[in-house]
């Protein structure tokens, strides 16, 4: 028969004989393990900025870990195999999250070492409340909250400013805190910026406070963003300029405290200081990790996200993955905790008292 009724025809097609573009149920789509490796794949193919930067042949894992995902690999199977593929990478923006109901959750950073030092929340704490004492030690009031991001104290010539992250507040409550905080350092001869254990936020809330010491308008940073899949698929660059900000700027000497737990946005606030002239950095260079985050959703319900920009310093250095380098090198310990010590406050108030003279 050379025409088929059209009732056979819809028989047929609700029976997926005709349907030569069937596609599978909903169910099949979003828990198909070899469909969510694919798609997470390719998204990492085509978004993920550092492939090379961190020595990460991408197609290679590809062959390696495809293999291992047939249609029967379950749930734990398949977040074993693509944890494996993504550890390579080492990289703190990287994140893979089971949906609710289900175990997993996976970064494949590499411990920084402040925290392999300092392994539990207890500890920090105990080395903050030692920081707040060996200030007290120096002649500095009591260390005063103010909102959820600051912590603030000063002596007759210096201040202390701990930025605890950098999101959390307005626009608005951000800079009302900054107006009360600076008018408290009005007349200082120098100022402590304190950003150890500081895991970021945004460069809106970053900006706003580095206005604060900028001493003109200069180039805080450039960025370029990934669009595909090819190793040179980025945008233009696009730079972001930093202004002074408030009724006046803090350009007298300033130290600023890092560590390799000082991530992202803490990241950037260390690269855009470090260009101002009355600024040195002591501690330990950031974690370096200043992208962005790229957030996505796998059919199953998985999130994920990756870093898919690359910030560059107003020269032009892309400092992912090492950190800005600090001035003088000093690391905090357990072993001067227990003594009573942070040697990285000591340090910085050796140097702002030499250059305050």
């Amino acid at each position: 028969m050379k025409y088929l009724s059209a009732t056979v025809c819809l028989l047929l097609f609700l029976a997926g004989e005709l349907d030569l573009q069937a596609k599978p149920k909903r169910k099949e789509i979003t828990e198909d393990p070899e469909a969510n490796f694919e798609e997470l794949w390719q998204t990492f193919h085509k978004r993920y900025a550092f492939f090379e930067l961190r020595g990460v042949d991408w197609k290679k894992q590809y062959e390696t870990f495809r293999p291992k995902v047939i249609k029967t690999t379950t749930d734990k199977e398949l977040f074993g195999i693509i944890c494996e593929m993504l550890a390579p990478l080492k990289d703190g923006h990287v994140n893979l999250k089971a949906r609710s109901g289900h175990k997993g959750k996976y970064n494949p950073e590499d411990e920084p070492h402040f925290y392999r030092e300092f392994p539990s929340e207890q500890l920090v704490q105990e080395l903050f409340q030692l920081t707040n004492k060996n200030l007290r030690g120096n002649g500095f009031d009591k260390v005063e909250d103010d909102t959820k991001l600051f912590r603030h104290a000063k002596s007759d010539k210096l201040g202390y400013l701990r930025i605890l992250e950098f999101e959390g507040l307005s626009k608005q409550k951000a800079n009302d805190a900054l107006d009360r905080i600076f008018a408290g350092f009005a007349g200082l001869d120098g100022l402590i910026i304190d950003i150890r254990d500081n895991p970021g936020g945004t460069d809106a809330m970053v900006y706003l406070i580095a206005g604060r010491f900028a001493d003109k308008t200069r180039i805080g940073h450039h960025r370029r963003t990934k669009k595909g899949a090819g190793a040179d698929d980025f945008s233009l660059v696009k730079t972001r300029n930093l202004e002074p900000l408030g009724k006046t700027q803090f350009t007298k000497p300033v130290v600023l405290l890092t560590n390799d737990a000082s991530f992202s946005a803490a990241d950037v606030f260390a690269m855009v200081m470090k260009e101002l002239p009355h600024v040195r950095i002591i501690g330990d260079h950031t974690n370096g990790i200043f992208s962005n985050m790229f957030e996505a959703k796998l059919p199953n319900g998985w999130r994920y996200t990756f870093s898919y920009q690359r910030y560059y310093s107003p020269k032009m250095v892309c400092f992912e993955a090492k950190g800005i380098p600090v001035h003088e090198e000093v690391l905090n310990t357990k072993a001067d905790l227990r003594k009573g010590i942070d040697p990285v406050l000591q340090v910085a108030l050796a140097n702002i008292s030499r250059r305050t003279k």
